[in-house]
């Protein structure tokens, strides 16, 4: 598959709630041995997302092959407060997985996130996931707490990294 075979669609697209599901259930229940409560909370999650589509300060983008959803990244910015973007549900699937498609991805949501000057962006992970961790880093976020949790269902060592806003991060600097 190449990267040109993929189209990147923002918002919801038919199928989409359920396959983001799929995507998380199947690859998080081989890494991590998450199982239904997992992919309900993912699905019930996305769902109820997707009602709030309509915000400009929300997003969701899905990376479509021949029409199927092979990839997709949320950016909520409500669940958090009006000043944090909480990026959500990034996952890419078989072939598209190592193609690009998630830098791709990536790139677009925080690209929304700087243009609505979020003063942050907050996304939960856990240990483990060393390629999205080093994506995650390249594109300035930093590990800010890591504690063996269970919100997945699962004990893992779950990780909040925090990206700051283009005005933070330069109120931050010298001079």
């Amino acid at each position: 598959m190449a990267k040109t075979d993929v189209r990147i669609h923002r918002g919801y697209v038919p199928g989409a709630i359920g396959r983001i599901a799929e995507m998380h259930a199947h690859f998080y229940s081989r890494h991590a041995g998450f199982g239904s409560y997992f992919e309900a909370k993912v699905a019930s999650g996305v769902g109820e997302f997707c009602s709030r589509l309509a915000n400009p300060r929300s997003g969701l983008w899905v990376a479509l092959l021949d029409h199927r959803v092979v990839g997709s990244i949320a950016i909520d910015g409500q669940d958090m407060g009006e000043d944090t973007a909480h990026l959500r549900w990034f996952i890419t699937d078989g072939p598209a997985r190592g193609s690009g498609i998630g830098s791709s991805l990536l790139a677009r949501a925080l690209e929304m996130v700087d243009t609505c000057d979020f003063r942050q962006t907050r996304l939960w992970t856990f240990s483990g996931l060393d390629k999205a961790r080093r994506m995650y880093e390249m594109s300035g976020f930093v590990l800010e707490r890591e504690a063996l949790g269970t919100q997945w269902g699962e004990p893992v060592v779950e990780q909040l990294f925090v990206r700051p806003g283009r005005s933070s991060a330069r109120s931050a600097q010298p001079g």
